[in-house]
C-alpha cells in the first residue's frame, strides 16, 4: 500500500465526533476502500480543556490540539467542520495553498466565498468537495453537480432546513403555535438557543445559493436569494392550509425565468403552500427532501435525514473517501462550472400563484371591489371560498365580517405586492390576513 493519508480534523462538534470515531473505527474498511490506510492525525479545537463528553477518556482525546495551522500544515486532507466565516476560511485556504484537499460542510462559507475557495483549489490542483453542506445525508450535490452535467435543469424545489420543517410539521400534527413548536425542537436539540438562523431563512438560502450555482452553472451568492423565514407563520394560517388541500413548508427555489425579455434564473427562499398530493406535502419531522425537474431526466426526489452527527458524516465519509482515492489513484474530482453566467432575476420576477385570506365587510358588493383591485394589477382568480359571517363589534356597534379567502392564477410577485396594497386602501377590506404562495400546484 502507499504511505498512509493523513487527515486533519477541524472541529469537534456533533458531526465532527462522529466522523472521527467513524475514521478510528472503521479504519481498515476505509483503506480497502480508498486503497490505503487514512489515518486521523489529529482535531483541532478552539480549547482542550473543554470537557467533552463524547471524547474525554477515549482514544480522540489524545488527537486534540488548539494549533490548528501546524495541524493544517501536516495534512495531505483537511476535514473542515467548525463553521463559520472565520477562521475556516483562512485555514481552507491555507490547507489549500499547502497543496491539501478539502473536505467541508459550511454552507455559510460557500454561499460567501465559494468561487474564492474553488478558484484557489482549482489553482492548486486539489479537490474540493462539499456534499454535507445541503441536506444532511442527502446525496444532493453529487448528483446535480455530477449525475444530471449533462442535462439541463429547469427547478429545484427543496425542504433543506430540519429545523423549520419540523416545526411546521408540529404545528400541522398537533396545532402548536410558532413559539411552542420552536421550544419543542430546541428541548430535543434541533434548534439551537438562538433560532432566528432557521426561522428566519438564512440557513436554507445559503444552501439555496449553492444549489442554484450547482444546477445552473451560475455563480450565486447569498446576497442573490430573496428570503423570508417562518416567523410570520401561525396556527391558523397551517389550519387553513389543511382546509385547501396544502400543508405549509419552507421552500428553497432555484428556477429558470424570463423577466423583461432576459433570461436567467430567479432564488429564493419563503414560506408556501404546497398541494396535500405533491412528494414534499409527505416529508415529515426534521427529514429534507429535494425536488428537482429537469429537461431529460424529468421529476427527481432526493429524500432523507438532513441533519444529525451521524447522518451528515456519512456525507463527510463519502467525500472524504472520493478526494482520498484521487489522492492515491490520481485525477480530480470536479471544478467549479460558471460557464453559463446567467443573471439572478430580482424577486419581483418570480411567477407563483397566491392564496390571499381577507377580513371584510358582510354586505353585498365586497367581492366585486376585491376582485376589480386584483384586475387591476392583471391578477386573476381561480378561486374564492367564503366563511360564514361573524359579528364583532367596531367602535360600539355590531358589524359582520366574513372572511375571504382568494387564490389566485400564477401571477407575478410584483403584481400580487401592488394588489395587495390596493386591497388595504378599500374600506370594506378590515384586515389582509394572510398572503402565501403556493408552489407545486
Amino acid at each position: 500500500m502507499p504511505a498512509p493519508l493523513k487527515v486533519a480534523l477541524l472541529g469537534c462538534g456533533v458531526v465532527g465526533t462522529q466522523v472521527a470515531r467513524r475514521l478510528v473505527e472503521h479504519a481498515d474498511e476505509l483503506a480497502s476502500r480508498v486503497g490505503t490506510r487514512v489515518e486521523l492525525v489529529g482535531i483541532a479545537v478552539r480549547d482542550v480543556t473543554v470537557p467533552r463528553e463524547d471524547v474525554t477518556g477515549t482514544p480522540l482525546a489524545d488527537l486534540l490540539t488548539a494549533d490548528a495551522d501546524a495541524l493544517v500544515d501536516g495534512a495531505d486532507v483537511v476535514v473542515e467542520l467548525m463553521g463559520g466565516i472565520e477562521p475556516a476560511r483562512t485555514l481552507i485556504l491555507r490547507a489549500i495553498q499547502g497543496g491539501a484537499s478539502v473536505v467541508t460542510a459550511n454552507k455559510a462559507l460557500l454561499a460567501q466565498d465559494g468561487p474564492a475557495l474553488y478558484a484557489a483549489a482549482d489553482a492548486a490542483g486539489v479537490d474540493l468537495y462539499f456534499e454535507a453542506a445541503v441536506a444532511g445525508a442527502i446525496p444532493i450535490v453529487r448528483p446535480v453537480r455530477e449525475s444530471l452535467a449533462g442535462d439541463q435543469v429547469q427547478r429545484v424545489l427543496g425542504i433543506v432546513n430540519g429545523t423549520t420543517n419540523y416545526v411546521l410539521d408540529r404545528m400541522t400534527t398537533e396545532g402548536l403555535e410558532l413559539d411552542q413548536a420552536v421550544k419543542e425542537a430546541q428541548s430535543l436539540g434541533y434548534a439551537e438557543a438562538d433560532p432566528s438562523a432557521d426561522v428566519d431563512g438564512y440557513d436554507a438560502a445559503a444552501k439555496a445559493a449553492i444549489l442554484a450555482s450547482l444546477a445552473f452553472h451560475t455563480r450565486v451568492s447569498l446576497d442573490d436569494v430573496a428570503r423570508e423565514g417562518i416567523g410570520a407563520v401561525t396556527a391558523d394560517d397551517v389550519a387553513w392550509a389543511q382546509r385547501t388541500g396544502h400543508v405549509i413548508k419552507l421552500l428553497a427555489i432555484a428556477e429558470r425565468n424570463t423577466h423583461a425579455g432576459v433570461a436567467g434564473i430567479q432564488v429564493r427562499v419563503h414560506p408556501a403552500l404546497v398541494p396535500a398530493d405533491h412528494p414534499l406535502a409527505g416529508v415529515h419531522g426534521a427529514f429534507n427532501a429535494v425536488f428537482v425537474e429537469a429537461e431529460a431526466a424529468g421529476e427527481l426526489m432526493f429524500y432523507g435525514r438532513g441533519a444529525g452527527g451521524a447522518p451528515t458524516s456519512s456525507a463527510v465519509l463519502g467525500d472524504l473517501v472520493s478526494v482520498a482515492r484521487h489522492r492515491v489513484l490520481g485525477g480530480r474530482g470536479p471544478v467549479e462550472s460558471s460557464y453559463a453566467a446567467l443573471p439572478v432575476l430580482p424577486a419581483d420576477a418570480a411567477r407563483t400563484k397566491f392564496q390571499v385570506r381577507l377580513d371584510v365587510a358582510d354586505r353585498p358588493g365586497v367581492l366585486a371591489q376585491v376582485a376589480a383591485r386584483l384586475a387591476d394589477q392583471d391578477v386573476s382568480i381561480e378561486a374564492v371560498r367564503q366563511t360564514a359571517a361573524r359579528v364583532v363589534e367596531d367602535d360600539g356597534a355590531d358589524v359582520a365580517v366574513a372572511r375571504l379567502l382568494i387564490t389566485t392564477h400564477a401571477a407575478p410577485e410584483s403584481a400580487l405586492t401592488a394588489t395587495v396594497a390596493a386591497l388595504t386602501q378599500l374600506d370594506a377590506v378590515r384586515d389582509v390576513v394572510s398572503v402565501l404562495r403556493v408552489e407545486g400546484a
